[in-house]
């Protein structure tokens, strides 16, 4: 279906690490950048300019000095606090720096509903990271509002880095300058690599034909026959995904969906909630992340099959944003996947019948509101 829908290659030879601690993920990252000797790829829907996001300007600078490429690409909306003068420096010096849909005068966007939300790091056409994280301090666990940031990201090697790459040039493209895109072939054939994990490359947006992640979900779901777990800060699907949620519950499937305990937009958790609650008497576990804040955007169906990127379960996600996922078909990455979400179950409350039913009644006007917003949050 992938393969057919949106020319989702499929690609055999990947190796691939996780990582769900952001401290770890921008350390093997930063050490990747170092190492470049040809070309740095970057691309984050959020960049703070804050100490995370200059020790990134820095590293990238110090690759163009040495006569790296470097090209860096972030969303206008996400990135808001951030000026193109916050990479003068790296500009200065031969970086590559544009903006996906940028505003008239940094105060009107006419695509303001269409964010690129994708995170990508590709380095040399040989290493690539994708996943959950943003680039900001909050992402270290340093805001002390959120507390603990618990993400997800694969870092990657093999085949599928060049349908990574191949996805940040038609971005590249996208928002450079007419007359400055990049015109450079992909590097096929590639040298073969060693790992074994089968991977496709997804992705979707505003611009696709069809929802094309949304219908992944909807696959995986209705495929699994033992085990279905799902880590999402927002839970705000449409019908035909609570339908699909509803099914494989009768079914007899074990389903378990985590999200945060901790409300970062207005509407947002409510309505997080009220779909929430809709599936519990479907037998659904639905479990709260207390040990900070939950971002990780990962499915594991029966330790089998598994996606991680940047997708939320939501219509903005599904519909209005630019996103990118890898699907793995690897039981060694399923399994860790799905240890690590019984590791973060430790960490989680359970949101049950009684105590949903239980909750105030302000909170249940808010949810009732939220509801009403939910296919534009």
């Amino acid at each position: 279906m992938n393969l057919r829908s949106s020319n989702a290659l499929i690609t055999s030879d990947n190796e691939i690490e996780i990582f769900d601690d952001g401290e770890a993920k921008f350390n093997a990252m930063f050490q990747d950048i170092r190492n470049a000797t040809k070309e740095i790829n970057v691309q984050y829907y959020i960049i703070q300019p804050d100490a995370l996001g200059r020790r990134l300007r820095d590293e990238l600078t110090a690759k163009a000095k040495a006569g790296v490429t470097v090209r860096l690409l972030y969303d206008e909306i996400g990135s808001r606090q951030t000026s193109r003068a916050f990479f003068k420096d790296l500009i200065a010096h031969g970086g590559k720096v544009e903006v996906f849909f940028p505003s008239l005068f940094r105060l009107i966007n006419l695509r303001i509903n269409n964010r690129n939300h994708r995170k990508l790091c590709i380095i040399d056409g040989e290493i690539a990271y994708i996943g959950g994280f943003n680039v900001g301090d909050e992402y270290l666990g340093l805001d002390k509002k959120m507390g603990y940031w618990r993400d997800t990201h694969f870092r990657m090697k093999g085949s599928a880095v060049n349908q990574i790459l191949g996805r940040f040039l038609l971005d590249w493209n996208k928002a450079a300058p007419r007359g400055e895109e990049e015109s450079e072939q992909l590097p096929l054939p590639m040298e073969k690599h060693t790992g074994s994990s089968v991977v496709q490359i997804i992705s979707s947006g505003p611009n696709s034909q069809t929802e094309h992640l949304k219908n992944m979900y909807l696959k995986l779901i209705a495929s699994a026959k033992k085990s279905i777990y799902i880590q999402t800060p927002y839970f705000i699907p449409d019908a035909s995904f609570m339908d699909a949620c509803k099914i494989a519950l009768l079914s007899g499937v074990d389903v378990r969906i985590m999200i945060p305990n901790k409300p970062d937009h207005m509407f947002v958790y409510p309505a997080t909630l009220s779909h929430a609650g809709e599936l519990l008497p479907y037998g659904v576990k639905i479990l709260q992340y207390e040990k900070g804040f939950m971002h990780a955007k990962t499915i594991v169906v029966d330790q089998e099959i598994a996606s991680v990127g940047t997708t939320n379960i939501d219509t903005r996600s599904f519909r209005l944003n630019f996103e990118v996922n890898a699907l793995v078909c690897d039981d060694r990455i399923a399994s860790e996947l799905h240890e690590l979400f019984l590791k973060d179950s430790m960490s989680c409350t359970e949101l049950t019948l009684e105590r949903y039913e239980a909750r105030p009644k302000l909170l249940k006007f808010k949810e009732a509101v939220a509801r009403l917003l939910s296919p534009i949050l």
